[in-house]
């Protein structure tokens, strides 16, 4: 594999004093002029010089887009604010390739209020360009919408009917048919002027947005007014409106203050993708959540992607959208800027904040396990999309060089707890797919470390190749004439075309002389090291580098997921049976109790540092037992 070029500087370096130190915005083109990354800068000199270090220094993807670069040009900006601004509208107009790209396009169900319309309207869309409309969510489903409208309708009966039924309506004087079955309550159902069809509508908008109290409290007192009065129809009434309100509020719990408006980013991100997971938060409640998933070309930090994400989320949002609350879970290196660029855009003072204590606290740790959960499911739903495999295979094949595409691939990693306990795992896909029944693992007694295990367990699995088949067991005909086949255990059933281990350089020569010792290198072998996502080959000086959004990057970054996942499995299962093992040593003390010990004290470090007393504390274990099991694990 050819080296990264060793020149001490790229051809189209500026000069550094040609380079301003004020705030800006600079874009990298390529020979035909496409921009391929925007980024913004406090000190353009400051920010643009870590490009133009050693390439050898560089991360190997920024070294790719910086040799993939013919030029690079900036712009200054008179504050930093107005460099947050220029960078939204340039990363639009240009989608720059090296830039984070948002890969969930998927539309999301709206409840709007055509508050343009003479008489406003409530309707279920996906639009959210209806001038003079107010809208509400975004709902993870249709039928949610649907089910709050037919909720509020009863509470505040204003118009559902289309613009066409509304018109007739009006032209001739009887009501819309959905007037006519009580689905609608706007002027065109004869029951109300269009005046007192607003006044409607402007409550219903004001309990969206979060006036829900007020509602309640108001119902409440009028349903006790007619109840006094003995008008129990009415009574009836408000009683109806008031059961619908709770309902609506039920399906929003109140997580936050009554009085609290603000939007929460939860954000899982691994080395080529991210998740954000957006509660919208209004009154208190979760108005709305949206997912989007991010393709990371060029490797950035957390506190980077939040500032990427903010602005994409409110660079063409409407004031009435931009909450009084941000909360994130990294603080953006210029979160002062960003802050005065929502506050210019709303018109009111807007906060960015990281969660750190509370009720807030808690959410944003439900958001962030909804963005992991999100994260693993985008993966797993790459990996075994039949287009996305195929390519997967075909993309690996080509990048490593491989005679057939790998339709049996072995994953291999290796894990420990501070040196001890050391388990191995071997994870098989079979064209693209996981085969769990063929999962093996490996505890390993003796060891010096990783490539030493990677050495070991290899010659183990790859002993086997060599042995030959056994045959079935074939058990005498029985007594009503039938023939039991008893099988063994399933073997491996036949070599992989390619060998892949959790690392970099080393773990890989490890690998490969245990494919020379067991006179196997016809298997093909590579590494995948987890910081930057470099694809490892034996005997290279260099990494091979996949695109990011390579599906053949995806497929091995999975394998190596899920190897690490079954090897850390594995161990955790070991240390418990070991755990368990030791206190069943101690006379006296049987299953049952040995389970009250664990689950009482959380952990055996905890129930190590326990006195004799407080071990005695639990029911039915005495004074003497308990000083037995001190002094057993004291021992240990």
């Amino acid at each position: 594999m050819a080296s990264p070029p060793s020149r001490p500087h790229l051809s189209y370096q500026p000069k550094q004093g040609e380079i301003p130190t004020n705030p800006g915005v600079y874009r990298f083109r390529d020979a035909d002029g496409r921009v391929l990354y925007v980024g913004k800068a406090k000190n353009l000199r400051a920010r643009l010089s870590n490009y133009f270090a050693p390439l050898r220094s560089l991360h190997e993807r920024t070294r790719r887009m910086v040799t993939t670069a013919a030029s690079v040009e900036w712009t200054v900006v008179p504050t930093d604010v107005d460099s947050l601004q220029l960078e939204y509208m340039w990363i639009k107009e240009f989608d720059p390739p090296f830039n984070v790209r948002y890969k969930d396009d998927k539309s999301y169900p709206f409840m709007a209020i055509t508050l343009g319309d003479e008489a406003p309207r409530v309707i279920v869309t996906r639009n959210k360009r209806i001038a003079g409309a107010k809208y509400f969510g975004p709902y993870p489903k249709v039928w949610a919408v649907h089910d709050t409208i037919d909720l509020m309708i009863k509470v505040f009966p204003i118009r559902t009917c289309s613009d066409a039924s509304y018109k007739k309506a009006m032209a001739t004087g009887r009501p819309c048919f959905p007037g006519q079955i009580g689905r609608c309550g706007g002027p065109c159902s004869m029951k109300v002027t269009i005046e007192e069809h607003r006044v409607i509508v402007d409550d219903f908008v004001a309990f969206m947005s979060g006036g829900d109290q007020r509602f309640t409290k108001a119902l409440t007192a009028r349903m006790r007014e007619a109840s006094a009065a003995m008008d129990y129809e009415s009574a009836a009434i408000y009683r109806d409106k008031l059961t619908a309100i709770d309902a609506v509020l039920g399906r929003s719990a109140l997580v936050l203050a009554e009085d609290t408006d603000a939007d929460l980013f939860g954000i899982a991100e691994d080395e080529l993708s991210a998740t954000v997971q957006h509660f919208v938060v209004r009154g208190g409640r979760v108005r709305g959540v949206r997912a989007t998933t991010i393709d990371k070309e060029l490797d950035i930090s957390g506190a980077e992607l939040v500032d990427q994400v903010l602005q994409r989320t409110y660079g063409d949002a409407p004031a009435a959208d931009i909450p009084l609350q941000v909360l994130v879970p990294h603080l953006p290196e210029d979160a002062a800027e960003l802050e005065q660029w929502l506050r210019d855009r709303r018109g009111k003072a807007v906060t960015i904040q990281v969660a750190q204590r509370g009720r807030k606290a808690e959410l944003m740790k439900t958001a962030n396990l909804n963005a992991r959960q999100a994260l693993m499911l985008h993966k797993t739903r790459r990996t075994t999309d039949y287009v996305a495999r195929t390519q997967a295979l075909t993309d690996l094949q080509e990048a490593l060089g491989l005679s057939e595409a790998p339709l049996r691939i072995e994953c291999y990693d290796v894990s420990h707890l501070s040196g001890t306990n050391v388990v191995a795992s071997m994870v098989v896909f079979e064209d693209g797919l996981p085969r769990k029944d063929q999962y093996r693992s490996f505890s390993i007694p003796e060891t010096t470390d990783d490539t030493d295990s990677i050495h070991q367990v290899l010659m183990r699995r790859l002993a086997y190749l060599d042995r030959p088949e056994e045959p079935d067991e074939v058990i005498e005909p029985t007594a009503d004439g039938e023939v039991a086949v008893v099988r063994k255990r399933p073997r491996f059933a036949y070599p992989p075309q390619l060998l892949v281990v959790d690392g970099g350089q080393p773990q890989v020569e490890a690998a490969a002389r245990a494919l020379a010792d067991a006179g196997h290198e016809e298997i093909a072998l590579c590494g995948i090291a987890k910081r930057l996502e470099e694809v490892w080959l034996p005997g290279e000086e260099y990494p091979v580098i996949l695109p990011r959004t390579s599906e053949a990057l995806y497929l091995l970054q999975r394998l190596r997921d899920e190897a690490h996942r079954f090897a850390i499995t594995h161990q955790r299962k070991r240390r418990r049976r070991d755990i368990t093992t030791v206190l069943a040593e101690v006379p006296g003390l049987g299953d049952a109790r040995i389970k009250a010990l664990l689950r009482h004290f959380g952990s055996v470090a905890a129930l190590k540092t326990a006195t004799p007393a407080e071990i005695a504390e639990l029911p039915g274990i005495g004074a003497k037992l308990a000083a037995s099991v001190h002094s057993h694990l004291a021992t240990r």
